[in-house]
C-alpha cells in the first residue's frame, strides 16, 4: 500500500509539518524505518528519532524544532495502531465449512462463519455470525459463541461456556477447564464437581496458553474490553471488571473480584476470596494477600504503595554496609562492658 503523507495525515486527524507530498509505503519502529516509511515517536525517544532514515515521523502535539518532516497527532501510539491496521492486509479465508471440520448435532451456525479443517464443535453448540474458528479448535457442548469472535488454532471452550462478541481467543487458550476444587479427608483428596462455566463479555482478548477455570457454581466471569496476556491463570468464581489488561505469567487466586480499569504487572499473584478495588495498578511481581482500595498504585511482597516500595528497595543497597558498621559497633559496646 502507498499513501502520501497528507492522506495519511486524514485518515488519523493530524496535520503535517513538512512535505505533506511524500509517498509512504511502510511502517516501521524508529530502528528499522527506511527512506519511504513512516514511524513515530514519544518521549524518551524523540532525540532518538531526529536521527532516524524514515520519510517522516508521527510525534505528539507540541513537540517544537523537528528537522524531519512530521505528522503531528494527539495520541501517536493510538494513531499509529490504526495505521498498523490500514497498511497490513487483512488475511482472507473462504466463507463455510470446512468438510475436514466436525459439526455436531444440532449445532446452530449463523451467516458467514469460517470454520477451517479440523475444527471441532460439539452438540448443540450456538456459533455466532462471522465467528471464525481455526483449525484445531474445539467448542464444547451448548457452548456459545457471539458474533465475529475469533478463536485461534488448539484453544478450547469447554461446556456451557460463554464467548461475547468481537473477542479473541489465542492459541492453545483454554476457557472453562475445572476449578481447583478440592477435599481432603484421611490425607485423600477428592474431586468437587465443577459445574459452573465461564462468561467471557463483549470485546475481551485472551492470550496464548491461558486458562481461564470454570466456576464451581455460576460463572467465572471477565469483564468487557479486558484483555489477557499470555501465560495467565484465571481461578475459578473469579469476577474480573470491565477494562482490566493482565500481564503474562499472572496467577489470580479463585474467588477474586477485580474492579474495573485494574492493571496488573507480569507475574502478579493474589490470594483467593479478596477484593481489589477499581482504578488501581500493581507492579510487576506484587503479591496481594488481602482485600486492596480503589485507586491505588501498589508494588512488592507483600504489596505497598509504589513509593514506599522503592524507598525500601532503595535502603536495601545501603544493607552490607549498615551490617558492618553494625558489627563494629557491637564490638565497640562489648569493650565498654567488658570494662
Amino acid at each position: 500500500m502507498k499513501k502520501t503523507l497528507q492522506e495519511i495525515a486524514e485518515y488519523v486527524g493530524g496535520r503535517v509539518e513538512g512535505d505533506a507530498s511524500i509517498v509512504i509505503s511502510g511502517l516501521d519502529n524508529i530502528e528499522g524505518a527506511g527512506e519511504h516509511d513512516l514511524t513515530f515517536a514519544v518521549d524518551p525517544h524523540i532525540e532518538e528519532a531526529k536521527a532516524c532514515r524514515a520519510a517522516a515521523v508521527m510525534l505528539p502535539e507540541g513537540v517544537a524544532d523537528f528537522p524531519k518532516t512530521a505528522l503531528y497527532v494527539e495520541e501517536p501510539r493510538a494513531a499509529f495502531a490504526r495505521l498498523l491496521e490500514l497498511f497490513t492486509p487483512k488475511l482472507q479465508f473462504p466463507k463455510g465449512v470446512s468438510e475436514q471440520a466436525h459439526i455436531g448435532k444440532d449445532v446452530k451456525l449463523g451467516k458467514d462463519v469460517v470454520i477451517m479443517p479440523f475444527a471441532v464443535v460439539d452438540d448443540h453448540a450456538v456459533i455466532g455470525d462471522r465467528v471464525t474458528l481455526y483449525p484445531h479448535t474445539y467448542i464444547g457442548q451448548y457452548a456459545e459463541i457471539e458474533d465475529d469472535t475469533v478463536i485461534y488454532s488448539s484453544a478450547t471452550v469447554r461446556e456451557h461456556c460463554h464467548v461475547g462478541k468481537r473477542c479473541v481467543i489465542h492459541c492453545s487458550a483454554v476457557i472453562g477447564s475445572d476449578g481447583f476444587g478440592f477435599t481432603t479427608h484421611e490425607g485423600v483428596h477428592t474431586k468437587v464437581p465443577q459445574v459452573g462455566n465461564v462468561v467471557l463479555e463483549d470485546d475481551v482478548e485472551i492470550g496464548a496458553h491461558d486458562g481461564i477455570d470454570r466456576a464451581a457454581m455460576g460463572s467465572t466471569v471477565i469483564g468487557h474490553g479486558t484483555k489477557i496476556d499470555n501465560l495467565v491463570h484465571i481461578g475459578h468464581n473469579c469476577k474480573i471488571g470491565p477494562n482490566c489488561l493482565i500481564v503474562a505469567q499472572t496467577g489470580i487466586s479463585g474467588s477474586t473480584t477485580v474492579g474495573h480499569n485494574v492493571t496488573f504487572g507480569g507475574q502478579v499473584g493474589t490470594v483467593g476470596h479478596i477484593k481489589i478495588g477499581a482504578n488501581s495498578v500493581y507492579a510487576a511481581r506484587s503479591g496481594i494477600i488481602g482485600d486492596m482500595p480503589e485507586g491505588v498504585f501498589c508494588a512488592g511482597f507483600p504489596v505497598q504503595s509504589h513509593a514506599e516500595w522503592l524507598r525500601m528497595q532503595a535502603s536495601m543497597k545501603h544493607l552490607p554496609e549498615m551490617y558492618k558498621k553494625f558489627r563494629q559497633l557491637e564490638k565497640k559496646l562489648a569493650k565498654y562492658e567488658s570494662k
